[in-house]
């Protein structure tokens, strides 16, 4: 197993979980081809929080796989992270393009809805019991990961994703927050 991540400190983690039963490789433009090439199966799971998805796989890369390959795109609901993909759905789940086989399915926790509920749940639960036992904004103001998914505030665009998408200036969160609120501070 092949593990390809731009984080650094990721990777370190990466490397002390799984030891020798993976290789990780810090995400430059040859890492990703020679894998990809080497690889039966890619599986590529690429978010960048408020855009869309980069296209880390060419379609020259595709070409170049093993015929009966097969690519998973996890970040098709981004727009995917192959130049080959397409959406599919549960129904018809896959294609193949370049001789290989794409699964690209939108909304793959579809599939499994119990277990998907259950998953979210407990990821969401703690920043529920914290808005509802702070409010909002302390939540916001004590929790850096929870203000991290603030977009927009009082007409101020608070995420620089979501700015630079749009071409728009952005402010601090927590600076937002603060004024806001009359808080003092940060987190």
């Amino acid at each position: 197993m092949i593990i390809i991540d731009r984080s650094i400190p990721r990777l370190k983690e990466l490397d002390l979980q799984f030891g020798a039963r993976a290789t990780t490789l810090y995400a430059t433009t040859e890492a990703i081809e020679r894998s990809v090439l080497a690889a039966d199966l890619v599986i590529g799971a690429v978010l960048v929080p408020g855009a869309a998805a980069p296209k880390l796989v060419t379609r020259e890369m595709v070409r170049g796989m093993r015929p009966g390959s097969v690519l998973v795109d996890i970040a098709i609901d981004q727009g995917g992270c192959f130049e080959t993909s397409r959406p599919t759905s549960h129904s018809q789940p896959t294609y193949v393009e370049e001789g290989v086989v794409h699964y690209c399915v939108t909304n793959m926790p579809g599939a499994v809805p119990r277990t998907s509920t259950y998953a979210l749940t407990n990821a969401t639960l703690p920043f529920v019991i914290a808005l509802a036992d702070k409010g909002w904004r302390r939540a916001m103001m004590d929790d850096p990961h929870l203000r991290e998914g603030l977009n927009i505030h009082d007409r101020q665009v608070t995420h620089p994703a979501v700015a630079q998408v749009f071409g728009m200036h952005h402010a601090a969160a927590v600076q937002v927050l603060a004024d806001a609120g009359g808080l003092a501070g940060g987190a």
